[in-house]
């Protein structure tokens, strides 16, 4: 199979939630904030082709369905849905996508299930031919979030993703659509059961989502203020990147504005950090 990095629609959020428990003075150096002291940063999917014969994405990035006071809020810029226009850069519509793969239901990482704002229209979903794997914990979260992450969900997607007849809920390691060349793993820092595909194995491909957001969260202090239990996430990230430099899986990457897949390292000192540093994934064999 082959694997492509797909940009979606592009995000502002406050510098200092996304880097939570890091000083300004250190983290305005990775990611240099506007005059609103936010930060942008990509919503990034991973698109598999021929994965058990399947065209494959995981995740859907925050997409243009917000209103427009919303989309200012949230910084979201465009009002085109980016990743729409991506996939077609690669020969592939919404129609083609067989199995859509959601870590969680967070609304950066699943609003590209909808289509494009419209005033006058309710939400619709895209993808009319794709399955939807969604965790168990992270949808059961999804239904009845948590007043601190109320906010992070779209009210209403559960009911459009059970509507269509197409959800798949996984709480193991595999998943019946996707095969055997794709394994689950769950973290809980972060969000309740938030789901990691990994593709290919030892040697393979991670997709990180928000437990590893991009570059500079590898360090393994740096956690967010959205992040529900900051150290049990550094705990989960230490295991997670453990494995993965043991196996030699390399880490994708959602909201890292320059890079969307890198190698895990760890020095002498037990600092993580990465290496072959890619800013995007093109017909990637794995």
């Amino acid at each position: 199979m082959r694997l492509w990095s797909v940009e979606g629609n592009r995000q502002r959020l406050d510098g200092g939630a996304m880097y939570g428990n890091a000083p300004r003075a250190l983290w305005e150096k990775w990611t240099p904030p506007d005059a609103q002291n936010r930060i942008e940063f990509a919503c990034r999917c991973l698109l598999a082709r021929d994965l058990d014969g399947k065209t494959v994405l995981l995740e859907t990035g925050i997409g243009a369905f917000f209103e427009p006071k919303l989309r200012s809020r949230y910084g979201v810029h465009e009002d085109e849905h980016v990743l729409l226009r991506s996939l077609a850069a690669l020969g592939v519509t919404h129609e083609d996508v067989d199995v859509v793969v959601l870590s969680h239901l967070h609304f950066d990482h699943a609003g590209g299930l909808l289509a494009a704002f419209e005033d006058g229209r309710p939400p619709r979903l895209l993808f009319p031919n794709a399955r939807f794997v969604v965790g168990r914990r992270a949808w059961e979260r999804a239904l009845k979030p948590h007043p601190r992450d109320r906010a992070s969900f779209i009210a209403a997607l559960p009911a459009l993703l059970e509507q269509s007849g197409r959800l798949e809920l996984v709480d193991g390691e595999r998943a019946a659509s996707l095969g055997d060349n794709v394994r689950f793993e769950y973290t809980d820092g972060h969000t309740p059961g938030l789901a990691h595909a990994e593709i290919g194995g030892d040697g393979g491909v991670a997709f990180c989502s928000d437990l590893i957001p991009g570059r500079p969260w590898v360090h393994a202090p740096v956690t967010m203020g959205y992040d529900r239990y900051p150290e049990q996430l550094i705990d989960e990230k230490t295991r997670f990147l453990d494995d993965k430099i043991a196996r030699g899986v390399r880490l994708f990457f959602t909201h890292d504005l320059g890079c969307a897949l890198a190698a895990p390292t760890r020095d002498e000192a037990g600092r993580y950090g990465v290496t072959a540093e890619r800013g995007s994934v093109e017909a990637l064999d794995v």
